[in-house]
């Protein structure tokens, strides 16, 4: 099985590259610990999604740390990398977005894969259910989700951005991409842009994907669509939307997987001193050893 790991964000409200940010107990980062969930869950192939200018640096230390029958596989994410007959436009800064870097690794995976934020902490209960999921996918356009209660992915800090889900008979049947979640009280939260409100038990994605190659075609066709538009220069392809517009085509199914597991993340600055604990306390519990790779 595949992990592909989306590392190639800026963490503007962080205040620097939080996917690169040593907090375990030996400096460990984030995606470490989601890679060590991962082996454990039979996942054999790790494809990194980066910067292009540390790309190298990367699989260098990965390459240091793990075990020799995993395949490691890291890749830029380009602003020049775009359907054949298109090119980008001179004025745009920044990359694509989730879509695209998922799009990124469209030469290298060929078999059903999960797809992960490298500055987000999953769990490793969660990397054992995504993994039961994608050993029984019945084809090649059937999805799936791990979902997280909405309670357990809220900062203290400020608003946070979540897709929200509505399931219906453990199949999803609609995400909407809110962008300014925050509590509002001991039973619910509230999108401060639309005004919104919803119970702290409503299931949100933390984009903790389960699809198959099936996805990169639709990427493809909905990124001309993006790039013959009026300001390419601007927005994103996130991969939600992706998602949602197969299913809104009747093109997929996607399972959602509810998960009991543990998440935290880094979305501001004063998330970093309870993620550190967080993971001490993880290793004296034994959840990991005192030192993930052997190496």
């Amino acid at each position: 099985m595949t992990l592909l790991i989306m590392a190639a964000g800026s963490g503007s409200r962080y205040g620097g590259l939080k996917q690169f940010d040593g907090l375990g107990p030996n400096g460990e980062y984030l995606l470490e610990y989601t890679i060590f969930n991962a082996i454990a869950a039979g996942f054999n192939h790790i494809v990194v999604i980066a910067k292009p200018a540390n790309t190298e640096d990367i699989k260098t230390y990965l390459s240091e740390k793990l075990p020799e029958n995993i395949t490691l596989t890291v890749l830029g994410q380009a602003i020049s990398d775009v359907p054949e007959g298109f090119t980008a436009p001179p004025k745009r800064e920044k990359p694509w977005g989730t879509a695209h870097a998922v799009w990124t690794a469209r030469e290298v995976i060929k078999t059903p894969f999960a797809t992960v934020n490298a500055d987000d902490y999953y769990g490793p209960e969660a990397f054992k259910d995504a993994g039961a999921f994608l050993n029984a996918l019945p084809n090649h356009q059937t999805y799936g989700l791990v979902a997280y209660e909405l309670k357990n992915t809220l900062s203290e800090y400020g608003t946070v951005s979540r897709g929200v889900c509505e399931v219906k008979d453990g199949a999803l049947k609609d995400i909407t991409e809110l962008t300014k979640l925050i509590a509002s009280g001991d039973h619910e939260a509230t999108d401060e842009d639309s005004g919104l409100k919803f119970p702290l038990t409503t299931p949100v994605s933390m984009n903790f994907w389960l699809s198959t190659p099936f996805i990169f075609p639709a990427i493809s066709k909905r990124f001309e669509s993006f790039l013959s538009g009026d300001t390419p220069e601007k927005g994103e392809l996130y991969l939600p939307f992706i998602v949602a517009e197969q299913l809104e085509a009747q093109e997929v199914s996607v399972g959602v997987i509810p998960t009991s597991s543990q998440w935290f993340g880094l979305t501001y600055s004063q998330d970093k001193a309870a993620a550190i604990d967080t993971l001490k306390n993880l290793h004296e519990s034994g959840v990991y050893p005192a030192k993930l790779w052997r190496a």
